[in-house]
């Protein structure tokens, strides 16, 4: 049965509430616990992007992006890496048909595939197909997956990226992710050693960054990574925004004032001035990022997004993580000591927040001196993701 849009954000506004209640142990396992792997297949999640003649649901960007917002309510980490395991489907479609047989089968038509971008592997173009080393950082929901994709540079038969597939039995994982946040995601570090993989499981860079083809029921077909990626990946962040005012909201409520003589904060002005404060900037933020995932969504099936329109789409994808942080750290200034107990879930979006801004494609500094060059009409290096 193919889901409508309603359906699947219901489901994932239900599934919010769960992933709260396994936040901690979320970050414990360092991982998705097994019974949110087990309610993702129950409620039939994973094939959302999954194109339609391929056995997928065949969502658009919208339903993903918000899907992934909602997920965020629960816990940032959780909702991260199964956007990741969800989204990379699209990325997979736009491998070749043989390979397409292989990660999308009748019986479970999708793959969760983690997929570190940095290109720092090698590869070796050999009889049938290439042989590839290296060592991936940041592998989110690695420990969940069946296969692995990775970014190499290939020297011949020219200088270019591609892009590969392995079985996740043919890598070694390295338990490195040992972090303050973020530690659902499980973004460890594979390695792959001299490891051959035929042709029709790789792709060229610029073919999976901006290319491939439109496939039957594809909802999200032609649309560029990293547009996609930069607005999906920032859901979770406002999502922890949106729950945290809600949080303080009901804390303004309850809280009774330590140092006073039962003084209640909902009777003070400045927690009036705060929450409002808070109230605006979120308004502000989400109408400005769904204005973007509605823009980028109109481009599906288009196969050209103009260099000014993709530089403002990641701009306001960095833009969304710094305003959830900016919201979520202001109110952290007024809600007292006790949101930092180990049982709060607000010390925890705090946390994930911090190390989610980390991502490369959230880097302030560098996304907006690429704003300022594409806005003078300087020309881009050839490392320039835009």
């Amino acid at each position: 049965m193919v889901l409508t849009p309603n359906e699947v954000l219901d489901r994932c506004a239900t599934l919010s509430v769960a992933l709260g209640e396994r936040a901690a142990e979320a970050e414990q396992l360092r991982r998705l616990p097994p019974a949110t792997m087990d309610d993702l297949e129950r409620l039939d999640l994973f094939r959302l992007v999954v194109p339609t003649s391929l056995g997928g649901h065949g969502m658009g960007f919208d339903t993903l992006a918000h899907s992934t917002r909602l997920l965020g309510h629960g816990c940032v980490a959780s909702a991260w890496t199964i956007s990741f395991l969800v989204m990379h489907n699209f990325m997979l479609a736009k491998f070749p048909a043989a390979a397409r047989e292989e990660l999308f089968p009748a019986e479970h038509p999708w793959s969760l595939v983690p997929a570190p971008l940095a290109p720092t592997g090698r590869v070796e173009v050999v009889e049938g197909g290439y042989r590839v080393s290296g060592r991936w950082e940041w592998a989110t929901g690695v420990h969940h997956s069946n296969w692995i994709m990775v970014s190499t540079i290939q020297t011949e038969p020219e200088l270019a990226a591609r892009f590969v597939l392995v079985p996740t039995s043919d890598a070694s994982v390295e338990d490195v992710w040992h972090t303050s946040g973020m530690r659902a995601t499980g973004s460890d570090t594979v390695v792959l050693d001299d490891v051959f993989v035929p042709e029709h499981r790789t792709l060229r860079g610029a073919d999976l960054m901006t290319g491939g083809e439109v496939i039957g029921g594809d909802g999200m077909s032609l649309l560029p990574v990293p547009q996609v990626l930069a607005l999906v990946a920032s859901a979770p962040a406002l999502g922890a925004a949106e729950a945290a005012v809600e949080l303080y909201r009901a804390r303004i409520e309850q809280r009774v004032l330590a140092y006073s003589f039962g003084e209640r904060a909902i009777d003070q002005s400045a927690a009036h001035i705060r929450l409002g404060q808070v109230i605006s900037d979120l308004d502000g933020l989400r109408s400005r990022w769904d204005a973007a995932v509605d823009e980028l969504n109109s481009y599906a099936g288009i196969g050209e997004v103009p260099l000014d329109r993709r530089m403002a789409l990641r701009l306001t994808a960095a833009a969304t993580v710094r305003g959830a942080r900016s919201i979520v750290n202001t109110i952290a200034e007024g809600a007292g000591a006790s949101v930092y107990m180990s049982a709060s879930p607000f010390q925890r979006f705090q946390r994930d927040l911090e190390v989610l801004k980390g991502h490369v494609i959230f880097d302030w500094d560098r996304t907006v001196e690429l704003a300022g060059r594409v806005a003078l009409g300087l020309p881009l290096k050839p490392t320039d993701m835009v």
